[in-house]
Parts: structure tokens; C-alpha cells; sequence
């Protein structure tokens, strides 16, 4: 973090000097966790429904930080005491972002895709500039904040991603970092449970839109009507990407080779070029756009933008992430998380790289959560829809998926094709005693279900 004195912080969050310095300095990392507390650094103690953070306070003061930002006084340990620690975190940020007049901050959001698309474009513009850009998903009251805080006087790039559960999210997180791009992917049923339509949906993606700064850039789906209406939203240049023929960042001529990686030309204004993703799955496409769109706004060249989009490789874990087992299965680990859209994307590249491999596919599906009164339909669907892909075998897994298992049994699957456990070692007793050399295997759920912790055990099996 760019330094900052105690008196500062303290005035900006609104808090009280408790065995603090006012002059002395934070210059270090702000972290949640006092395990990754050092000198210098501001450790930030909240609340949780297993440990208090408070319990740790000392602990990050051995280690070396300069002070802890608390909502009661710790003995022993200089701290800055606030109502709201989640808060007073993005304020201090708020405060950071503000001091650094040439910080480019790039925002973006969508019910799915958002981290895949944050990972292509932190890819593309690195190169030209410094970039903070960090692997995963950061996107909340917390996570934000905590990204932007590691930006520095030397940082051209702040990439932010932004989620949203309820109307006035996105606009609280854009007060952070005000952002010079804002990019909408789509709008999608994720949180639709939450929100009530997908109308209300796009109204809270739409904040992002609002919130571009004068002079800035938002960036379109063209594909998407409701993406494509927030044009009115902003009085900003807009750009828009999609594969529609009115779409400035286009895409013309998609394929998907055998390994299920799409390839298609590019077009902006006059430039044509080739593209090949090294990413799995054709809805990889649509990122890709996105991504491109946004480094043209931030003044990348075409031939750039093209060439750092086909060297881009995954990034962040449990995404389309493809292993080889040393035994012939092929594990895709789709698991960080799902929604309708996302997991019918993931069953068509499943499907698709079957096709190309002559190969027996399994879909192992969980839960996809906050669906609403949807929830029946939505599962049901796809349950239907893997078996008109033609998925070999469909393993449904917890309670909240029989649906899943239901649609597939109406939709025509007999005997095993489709399979219903009600839990992940039932599951992983199944497909270790199922599994055959070739077989390419797909896991898919919301992260509430947990299905990470069987596409690593798959992996790990034959490692």
C-alpha cells in the first residue's frame, strides 16, 4: 500500500487512536488474514462465524504490523477503532485510489464469466503497463477493497471485478474505484433468487455503466439486448463487442478444434486477424471480445490485442481447468462455480471434446444456488439438455439437483445414463469404480456444493 499515516487512516474511517501513533506509517500489506501479516502492514480484524478476528490482533502485532483496524480496543496492540471494520476497509481504499491521479481503473461485471474475462484482460495489457490483477475472484465488500489497496504510485492498471447480491452494490464498490472503462458481459439468471427477474438483474449491472468516470469508456454486449440497452445509461463513449454485425469488437468464422479451444478472426474497424484461444469452451469467445474491447479503450493496437489473446492461458483455478490423468481420464474442473447459462457452456465443450476424442463423456453436476423459485425448472432443464447433448452418464449430486436427474429421466435416459447420489464420496465411490481409460469427465456446481473437493480428488487419483 501506497504510505499512509495512522492520523490519516483514522480521520478517513472515521475511527479512534487506540495505543496508535498518529505518525506512524503504514506502508505495508492490509491483510484480513494474520497469517499473512508483516511489517509495516495494517491487519484488519472482522468478525466470522467460526473465529473473531479480534483473537488474532495480537498476533499481527508480533508480526510486525504497524497497526489493526478494530471495532473494540485489543490490549497490547495499537489499533484505529471503528464501527464497521467492512466498511472502514473501503473507505481506506476509497482513500488510496484517490491519491493516485494516474491510476487506470478498468470494472467489470456479469452474471457469469466475470473472472475468466479479468484474467484475459489483466493478460493482454500487462505488457504495457503494471497491472494489479490478481488470480481468483475478489469481486465483494471485502475482496474489492483488499485488490485495490495493492495498488502503487507505480501501478498503471487496476483491474476490478465487481459483484453484485442486491441493488446499490456495484454502485458502493464503483465509489472505491471510480472507474475510467466499465464493462457488462451479460445478464444472466445468476443471483436470480436475489433479484426476482433478470430486469432487476441488469438494473444493478447497470450501476457499473453509471458510474463511469467523464472521459471514459463503457464497454457493451452487443449480444445481449439488455447489456446492449445500458448505451443509455451513460453519457460516456461506449463500445460494444459481440458477435453481431453492429458489434465494434467483433467476431466472424468461430471453430472449436478437438480439444475444445475455439479459434475465429477478429475485426476491428479495418484490421481482420486470427485468433486461437488456448481456452476451453466457445463461450471463451464471448470473454474474448470483451476483454479485447476493453484493451482497445485503454489504447492497445488491434494487432495487440489479437496476438495477446491467443498466447492468454488459464489463470485462475477450477475454470475449464483440464488435467490428463496419467491413467487416460480426462478431468475438467468447472466446480469454482454454476449457474444455467455457465453449465450448459461447460456440457456443450464437454460434449464437444468427446466428439473430437471418440470418447465416453460423464457430466457430474451439483446444485447451481440462489435460483429462486426457478430453482425446479432451471435444474430440470439441463438434466433435459444433457441428454439431448448426448452425455453418456449424468451423475447428479445433493438433494437440491434430483431435478437434474428427474429432467434427464423424462427427456429419455434409461438404465444408468443418469445417476443420482445424494453425496460427493458417494459420488467418488462411483466414478473410481466406473471410470475407463479415455473417458473425459466434466464437474460442475455452485461452490456451496462443494464439488471442488471431487474434481480434486479425481485429479489426484492417478497423479
Amino acid at each position: 500500500m501506497i504510505p499512509v499515516s495512522c492520523g490519516e487512516i483514522a480521520d478517513v474511517v472515521r475511527g479512534e487512536l487506540v495505543g496508535a501513533d498518529p505518525a506512524a506509517v503504514v506502508d505495508g500489506a492490509v491483510t484480513i488474514d494474520s497469517r499473512e501479516a508483516g511489517p509495516g502492514g495494517l491487519f484488519v480484524a472482522l468478525p466470522g462465524e467460526r473465529v473473531d478476528g479480534h483473537d488474532f490482533v495480537g498476533t499481527a502485532t508480533a508480526a510486525g504490523v504497524t497497526v489493526s483496524l478494530t471495532t473494540r480496543p485489543v490490549d497490547g496492540s495499537p489499533c484505529i477503532v471503528v464501527d464497521d471494520a467492512e466498511r472502514a476497509l473501503g473507505d481506506l481504499a476509497r482513500l488510496v485510489v484517490g491519491r493516485l491521479p494516474d491510476l487506470t481503473v478498468i470494472a467489470l461485471t456479469g452474471s457469469t464469466g466475470k473472472t475468466s474475462t479479468k484474467d484475459l484482460i489483466g493478460q493482454l495489457i500487462r505488457p504495457y503497463g503494471e497491472t494489479v490483477c490478481p488470480e481468483g475472484s475478489f469481486n465483494n465488500e471485502l475482496g474489492h477493497p483488499l485488490t485495490a489497496l495493492h495498488a502503487t504510485p507505480a501501478t498503471k492498471y487496476l483491474v476490478a471485478e465487481m459483484g453484485a447480491r442486491h441493488t446499490g452494490d456495484i454502485t458502493y464498490l464503483s465509489g472505491i474505484t471510480p472507474p475510467a472503462v466499465g464493462l457488462v458481459l451479460n445478464v444472466g439468471t445468476s443471483h436470480l433468487g436475489e433479484f426476482g427477474s433478470q430486469d432487476n438483474i441488469a438494473i444493478a449491472k447497470g450501476e457499473l455503466i453509471e458510474a463511469v468516470k467523464p472521459g471514459g469508456t463503457a464497454v457493451l454486449n452487443a449480444d445481449d439486448h439488455r447489456v446492449a440497452a445500458m448505451r443509455s445509461r451513460t453519457q460516456e463513449k461506449v463500445l460494444t463487442f459481440g458477435e453481431a454485425n453492429e458489434a465494434d469488437v467483433r467476431a466472424t468464422d468461430v471453430k472449436v478444434d478437438g480439444e475444445g479451444r475455439p479459434a475465429f478472426t477478429l475485426h476491428i474497424d479495418d484490421f481482420s486477424g486470427a485468433v486461437q484461444l488456448q481456452l476451453i469452451g466457445e463461450h471463451y469467445v464471448s470473454n474474448a471480445l470483451a476483454a479485447a474491447a476493453v484493451a482497445l479503450a485503454v489504447g492497445l493496437t488491434p494487432e495487440q490485442i489479437a496476438d495477446g489473446l491467443s498466447a492468454a492461458q488459464r489463470v485462475s483455478a477450477a475454470r475449464m481447468e483440464l488435467t490428463e490423468r496419467a491413467d487416460g481420464v480426462t478431468i475438467i474442473n468447472d466446480a469454482f462455480n454454476a449457474n444455467p447459462d455457465s453449465t450448459r457452456a461447460a456440457l456443450k465443450s464437454l460434449v464437444a471434446i468427446g466428439r473430437s476424442r471418440g470418447a465416453r463423456t460423464w457430466a457430474v453436476l451439483g446444485e447451481m444456488l440462489e435460483l429462486g423459485d426457478t430453482s425446479g425448472a432451471e435444474h430440470d432443464a439441463i438434466g433435459r439438455l444433457a441428454v439431448r447433448l448426448d452425455v453418456n452418464r449424468l451423475v447428479v449430486v445433493g438433494a437440491g439437483a434430483k431435478p437434474m436427474h428427474l429432467g434427464a429421466s423424462l427427456e429419455g435416459s434409461w438404465g444408468n445414463e443418469s445417476t443420482f447420489v445424494e453425496t460427493i464420496d458417494e459420488a467418488l465411490e462411483l466414478l473410481r469404480a466406473e471410470l475407463r481409460a479415455g473417458d473425459v469427465v466434466l464437474v460442475k456446481s455452485s461452490k456451496a456444493a462443494k464439488l471442488r473437493s471431487l474434481a480434486d480428488a479425481l485429479v489426484e487419483a492417478q497423479q
